[in-house]
């Protein structure tokens, strides 16, 4: 894994399931924030968490802005996100921060903001095995990954999604209805990293799986890892005395 052990990661859940669906409650009773916390913990990253109905939905300035990697989990409530904060977010990732999306985050405000297009996919809630191969065994979030991993139940997402295409697809999806899915995508935007990662429904256990948290440990260190040189904008004088020719 990449990155350094005082990375500081803020965990973003919308946090409304886990409220009021008994079903959610029982498998995150302290929130898919708090079950992210817990499971990354052990990695030895500076973790804080944020959710949709705190002041300024948990992201102000200062909490962004002390934040090189933001976790995104919503689904329901994107609506409700405010356009400020989205803008807010953005420049932040334009500037260098990190932005890993989870599952329904796909249709996030900042994600089809990033991304510049619907982000719409195929879905089915069937209770059906997926089975997530490496494809780009090289990269960095596949360190200590086996060739495949499977996940007992989740929701399918099915092609097309409609995203760029990815700088690195480093995982791709099988479910057991057929469908395949880019399940892994990596994406550059200004000097930030961004990567979206699909496994995450919320009546599943899947944010306690260890190859799942592996995937966003990974994920977390690649987004933070060193940027090169930071380029200047704006006017710019010459270095070089500039000789005009006459006309």
């Amino acid at each position: 894994m990449m990155g350094r052990a005082s990375t500081r990661v803020t965990i973003w859940n919308e946090y409304r399931h886990e409220k009021d669906n008994p079903d959610v409650a029982k498998v995150y009773p302290d929130g898919i924030h708090e079950a992210l916390r817990q499971g990354l913990a052990p990695y030895g990253f500076d973790l804080e968490t944020a959710t949709l109905d705190e002041p300024e939905h948990g992201l102000a300035e200062a909490v962004l802005d002390r934040t090189d990697v933001l976790i995104w989990w919503g689904h329901r409530a994107h609506d409700e996100v405010d356009d400020r904060i989205v803008e807010r977010v953005q420049e932040r990732v334009l500037q260098g921060m990190g932005l890993i999306v989870l599952h329904s985050g796909h249709y996030s405000k900042i994600f089809k903001k990033l991304m510049g297009t619907s982000c719409a996919l195929k879905w089915r809630e069937a209770d059906e095995k997926e089975r997530l191969w490496v494809v780009k065994p090289t990269h960095p979030i596949a360190a200590g990954l086996p060739e495949y991993f499977e996940l007992e139940k989740e929701e399918m997402y099915g092609e097309f999604f409609d995203v760029p295409d990815p700088d690195e697809l480093v995982l791709v999806s099988w479910f057991e209805g057929g469908e395949v899915f880019r399940s892994g995508c990596a994406y550059h935007r200004g000097h930030g990293k961004i990567f979206y990662f699909r496994p995450g429904h919320e009546t599943y256990p899947t944010y306690y799986r260890e190859p799942v948290l592996r995937v966003i440990a990974n994920s977390i260190g690649w987004a933070s890892d060193a940027r090169g040189a930071a380029p200047w904008y704006g006017n710019a004088a010459p270095l070089e005395t500039i000789r005009h020719k006459d006309v």
